[in-house]
């Protein structure tokens, strides 16, 4: 009998491409269970509508009920924990739903898996892992001409998103370390790619520009920030939850940190190629007012899961923003269905007065 895998937070960006990637290397049935908030979209999961192999329930980590319930039906041989709210901005604004689903949500899930995992046979419990997918902002930040963040730099993070995260964090590693629960954790730099939620620097610059809008820049636009393709993401998830020494965390990142400046004229050059305008999109880049305590920079140090997994990204971030921004011309109806609900109401939050 093979066991499925579950994943919370499928519907999400990097979670949906986890569960598409997943099942197009013919990995094991995933139990899907995403809550559905402003940033879940079953359309990203649209290509999965007719395979068995996914199976998706609507709810919350937080509900004890229903994860012990997907638990003990489908008897899943690991749990890849995808579920949490990601947006540094929407923290500022909202912090106690980030203490909630982050911290609090991990609190019960953790404890769900922990009854789980402590009556399976004893074959079953030795193969079981809980893989926790976290943020390189826990770490804080980087002057210009520090180290890149290692798997033992200590936490320091500055926002609330981060502070909850990094909560996270510890409480997986409390969880093994004190009832030895096999856990996996990795901490990514910034994704980008295909299904991003348009809040996100890359998937906002490309729907401002293609309707002739401005293309907010924070502060100088020099904070500098390691950009990894999702594909890259996924196969390094793939790898750890394989090979992952337990209680191990890993660090994912993408080898190529660049100033969102830069980041942004590269969008817009590619832009300018592939639909052209009567004027170049470069001219709609406006600065606004910093973000409330914005962190310079951030770089990974990634030669740990390198060394010990054998792992390396595969796109630069050539190669990965212009598969990014054609796969955003290509669905264009995706992303007016995104952009036409509660996304508003954020970008009028955020940027109305600045």
């Amino acid at each position: 009998m093979t066991h499925p895998i579950l994943v919370t937070g499928g519907a999400g960006f990097i979670g949906a491409n986890f569960v598409l990637d997943w099942l197009a290397g013919g990995g094991e049935t995933v139990i899907n269970l995403d809550k559905l908030t402003y940033a879940g979209n079953l359309e990203n999961l649209a290509a999965l509508k007719d395979d068995a192999r996914h199976i998706f329930v609507r709810g919350d980590i937080g509900d004890t009920v229903l994860v012990e319930g997907l638990l003990k039906q489908h008897q899943p041989r690991a749990i890849v924990n995808f579920a949490a709210e990601s947006h540094v901005d929407r923290s500022i604004h909202g912090p106690e739903d980030f203490i909630q689903t982050n911290v609090v949500g991990t609190f019960h899930l953790l404890e769900a898996v922990r009854a789980y995992w402590g009556g399976l046979p004893e074959a079953q419990r030795v193969a079981f892992r809980f893989l926790h997918v976290s943020t390189d902002e826990v770490y804080g930040s980087l002057g210009p001409n520090d180290p890149a963040f290692t798997e033992t730099t200590p936490f320091a993070p500055n926002s609330p998103y981060s502070a909850s995260k990094a909560a996270s964090d510890h409480l997986v590693r409390a969880y093994h370390h004190t009832y030895g629960l096999p856990v996996l954790t990795t901490n990514c730099s910034n994704n980008y790619g295909p299904y991003q939620f348009p809040e996100k620097l890359i998937p906002l610059i490309l729907h401002n520009a293609l309707h002739g809008k401005p293309l907010p820049i924070y502060g100088d636009g020099l904070n500098v920030r390691d950009w990894l393709y999702v594909g890259d993401h996924c196969s390094a998830i793939r790898v750890v939850l394989a090979s992952g020494r337990v209680g191990e965390t890993y660090n994912i990142g993408g080898c190529n940190e660049m100033a969102n400046i830069d980041v942004v004229k590269t969008v817009c050059t590619l832009l300018d190629e592939l639909k052209p305008a009567a004027q170049p999109y470069a001219s709609l880049i406006t600065y606004v007012k910093d973000r409330a305590g914005h962190d310079r920079r951030y770089a990974i140090d990634a030669r740990k899961i390198e060394n010990e997994l054998k792992w390396r990204p595969s796109e630069t971030f050539e190669t990965g923003i212009r598969k990014t921004v054609q796969w955003y011309l290509d669905n264009q109806a995706w992303v007016e269905h995104v952009v036409s609900g509660e996304y508003q109401h954020w970008v009028a939050e955020n940027y109305g007065e600045r």
